[in-house]
C-alpha cells in the first residue's frame, strides 16, 4: 500500500491528485504545520531525515521530492498513463517542465516568501529600517524580476496549448500546478489569462476535487 505523508498546504497535495488521476489505492497520514512558524512538525523527521513533505512510503521504500515521487508513481504504477510516448517531442517537453517546476520556477517564489517575512518579523526597532532596506533591494533587484520573467514565459508557453507537454494532460501539468498557483498569487498584478485558464481547468478535474476531499483544502502560504 502506498502511504502519503501529507502536510497541509504543501506540495504533497500534488501527490494525492496524481494518485487520484491514476486510480491507485493509497492511505494518508496527515501532519499539520506549526501555527506560528508554518514549519512542518518534527514527527516528519521520523519518516525522512529532512523532515519535509511530500514523502511516500511503499513497502521498504521511502521517497521524498515531488518530482521523484511523481516519476516513480507514473513509471511503476501508471501503465503508460499521463506520460507522452518515449522519444517524442512531447516527451522532451514533459521532462523539461517536470524539472522547470522546482528547478527554475519555485526558488524565486520561495525567496519572496522568506523576504516578505523578514520585513514583518519581530526585531529591535533600530534594526527594522536596515532589514527592510536590504529586503527591498534584494526583491527589486533579483527576486521580482525573476518571478516576472518566469511568469511571462509560462504565460507564453500556455498560449501554445491547454497543457504543458502537448495536447494531452500529463503528470507535468500536475508538477507545474504548484508553481502556476504561486506565480498567479505572487507575481505582479499583470493579467495572465492563460495561466488562469490552466488553473481553472485543473481545479475542475474530478481527480483534483477528490484529492481535496481526502487531503483537505489547499492554499498557498503567504
Amino acid at each position: 500500500m502506498i502511504t502519503v505523508h501529507h502536510l497541509n498546504n504543501s506540495r504533497s497535495q500534488r501527490i494525492l491528485w496524481l494518485l487520484e488521476e491514476l486510480g491507485l489505492p493509497y492511505e494518508i497520514r496527515k501532519y499539520q504545520r506549526d501555527a506560528k512558524t508554518s514549519l512542518a512538525p518534527p514527527e516528519l523527521l521520523a519518516i525522512h531525515p529532512l523532515g519535509k513533505s511530500p514523502v511516500i512510503t511503499e513497502g521498504d521504500l521511502t521517497l521524498a521530492e515531488s518530482g521523484a515521487i511523481i516519476e516513480y508513481l507514473v513509471d511503476r504504477h501508471g501503465k503508460g498513463a499521463l506520460v507522452p510516448p518515449a522519444g517524442s517531442k512531447d516527451h522532451i517537453r514533459y521532462k523539461y517542465w517536470m524539472h522547470f517546476a522546482e528547478g527554475s520556477a519555485m526558488p524565486p517564489l520561495v525567496m519572496k516568501l522568506v523576504f516578505n517575512r523578514i520585513e514583518s518579523a519581530p526585531m529591535p526597532f533600530f534594526a527594522k529600517p536596515i532589514a527592510r532596506a536590504i529586503s527591498k533591494k534584494t526583491k527589486d533587484g533579483f527576486i521580482e524580476p525573476n518571478i516576472e520573467r518566469n511568469a511571462d514565459y509560462v504565460e507564453r508557453e500556455l498560449a501554445r496549448g491547454e497543457w504543458f507537454a502537448g495536447s494531452e494532460f500529463t503528470a507535468a501539468d500536475i508538477q507545474m500546478s504548484f508553481p502556476v498557483e504561486a506565480l498567479v498569487t505572487r507575481a505582479s498584478s499583470a493579467d495572465r489569462p492563460n495561466m488562469k485558464r490552466f488553473l481553472h481547468r485543473i481545479h475542475e478535474r474530478p481527480a483534483y476535487k477528490r484529492a481535496l476531499e481526502r487531503g483537505g483544502e489547499f492554499s498557498l502560504l503567504k
